[in-house]
């Protein structure tokens, strides 16, 4: 039982951390350039001159951003993204 509790767990640490696909307002978040459908997941800091200049940056918003696994196309999203595999 801990064995195959253990290779499970790998199995959706593995998926968790590597590509996969995504959805943005209930639609299927496909590549503009190349057309592929897996994408690495970060974060990036929207940034604004006042609040660099006051040394605020924590304060500004955050974006998601989905890389393309195939192509490195970025593409960025000011709402919500959800992983759907």
């Amino acid at each position: 039982m801990a064995k195959g509790f253990f290779t499970l767990f790998a199995k959706n640490i593995k998926k968790s951390m590597g590509p996969g696909q995504y959805q943005a307002n209930g639609i299927l978040v496909i590549c503009v350039h190349c057309q592929h459908d897996r994408f690495e997941s970060s974060q990036a800091q929207l940034n604004t001159a006042l609040a660099t200049f006051l040394n605020f940056d924590f304060a500004n918003r955050s974006a998601i951003t989905l890389t393309c696994h195939r192509c490195g196309h970025i593409h960025w999203f000011n709402k919500k993204v959800n992983r759907i595999d």
